[in-house]
C-alpha cells in the first residue's frame, strides 16, 4: 500500500464529502478511491469513515486520524518545498530585529552585504533598544544581548559583551578615579535602562555587590547617556561595543573593570528550527558568521587583534549551540 498516497484519499474523501468527489479532484476512478480507503481501514484496523447512501461521517478513531494525517502530508509538502527553494535562489522577506547601535555597528552591514548576495531578497531591519517578541510582533529573526527568557526561542550564540562603567577623563580628573565600586553610590551616575538602570552588579573577589545609584541623567538609549559622559556629567554604565570608538579615541575611560560581572551573551534567535524556510536559516548561518568574524574570538587572544576591536571588550564563544532561553 503505499500509504501517502492513501492519506491524500482519505483527506480528499472528507474534504470533498464524498468518494465520487474525491476520485474526481484525485483524478482516479471511483473504485480505486474505494479500494485505497479499504486498504487503509484494513490496515488500521479501524473503520474511519461511517457511510450511507445520503452522507459521510467521522467518528472518533477518523477524527483523530485525520488530524495526524493531515499533519503527515502538510510536512511532507513542506519537506518539498524547501527543498526547491534550496536548489534556487532564495527570495522572500523576512523581519529583522537588533538593538539600536549594536544593529548600526554590525547587523545593519552583514543585511547590506547579504542582499548584495542575493538580489531576490528583502529585508525590514527593525533596530530598537527593547526586548521583542519574535511572534507577536512578526519578526523572523532577532539579536538579543543579554540572557534570554523567553523559553519557546532558539538561540544561536555569536559572542559575549562586557558591562562597562566609564567617565570622561575631564571628570575623573576633577573627581578622581574610584577605586572600589562602593564609591559610585554617593557618586553622579548616568543611568541607560537598557543595560542596569539604577542598579548596578559588580563582582568583589568571590562575592556578587549590588548598588543603588543615581545621578541627574537617565535615559532609554545609550547615545545621550554617553554624550552627557563625554560632556563629563558622572559616571556612565553600558554595553562595551556602545563605548567602544569614544574609548578607542580617549573621550572616555573604563573604570572598575577588575570588579566588572560575567559578560553578557550575545545571541541570534528565531522562533522555531522545525520547518524553518530556507530563505532564513540561509540568512541566519550568513549573519552569525558574519557577527562572530566581527568579535575578538577570546580573552586569551585580544592582544592579537585589531585595537578597535580590543577597546570594545568583546570576545566570541567557541559554542555552537544553545538550549533555548
Amino acid at each position: 500500500m503505499d500509504k501517502l498516497r492513501a492519506l491524500h484519499t482519505f483527506i480528499a474523501i472528507v474534504d470533498h464529502g464524498s468518494l465520487t468527489a474525491a476520485a474526481e479532484v484525485l483524478a482516479s476512478s471511483l473504485p480505486a478511491v474505494v479500494r485505497t480507503l479499504a486498504t487503509l481501514e484494513s490496515h488500521l484496523g479501524v473503520r474511519l469513515l461511517n457511510r450511507t447512501t445520503r452522507r459521510l461521517a467521522l467518528p472518533e478513531d477518523g477524527r483523530q486520524y485525520l488530524e495526524r494525517a493531515r499533519r503527515i502530508v502538510a510536512d511532507v509538502e513542506d519537506a518539498d518545498r524547501l527543498l526547491g527553494e534550496q536548489r534556487g535562489e532564495p527570495s522572500g522577506a523576512l523581519s529583522v530585529a537588533a538593538p539600536v547601535l549594536f544593529g548600526q555597528y554590525h547587523v545593519a552591514p552583514a543585511v547590506t552585504r547579504f542582499l548584495q548576495r542575493h538580489p531576490q531578497m528583502r529585508i525590514n531591519l527593525v533596530l530598537l533598544d527593547r526586548v521583542t517578541n519574535l511572534v507577536e510582533e512578526g519578526l523572523d529573526v532577532g539579536v538579543r544581548i543579554g540572557p534570554l527568557q523567553d523559553s519557546t526561542l532558539v538561540a544561536r550564540p555569536v559572542g559575549t559583551i562586557r558591562r562597562v562603567v566609564v567617565a570622561s577623563p575631564a571628570f575623573l580628573r576633577r573627581h578622581g578615579t574610584p577605586k572600589h565600586p562602593r564609591e559610585l553610590a554617593n557618586a553622579p551616575c548616568l543611568r541607560f535602562n537598557g543595560t542596569d538602570g539604577s542598579h548596578w552588579a559588580f563582582r568583589d573577589g568571590s562575592k556578587r555587590l549590588t548598588l543603588t545609584v543615581s545621578g541627574p541623567f537617565e535615559c532609554n538609549l545609550a547615545a545621550p547617556m554617553l554624550a552627557a559622559c563625554e560632556a563629563g556629567l558622572g559616571f556612565g554604565r553600558c554595553l562595551s561595543y556602545q563605548a567602544a570608538e569614544a574609548v578607542a579615541a580617549k573621550r572616555l575611560r573604563i573604570v572598575m573593570a577588575p570588579f566588572e560581572v560575567e559578560p553578557w551573551p550575545v545571541s541570534i534567535t528565531y522562533p522555531s528550527a522545525r520547518l524553518m524556510p530556507s530563505r532564513t536559516r540561509l540568512f541566519v548561518e550568513f549573519l552569525r558568521e558574519e557577527l562572530k568574524a566581527a568579535l575578538p574570538m577570546s580573552s586569551r587572544t585580544a592582544a592579537t587583534r585589531p585595537p578597535a576591536l580590543r577597546k570594545a571588550g568583546l570576545r566570541a564563544d567557541s559554542a555552537d549551540e544553545a538550549a533555548p532561553g
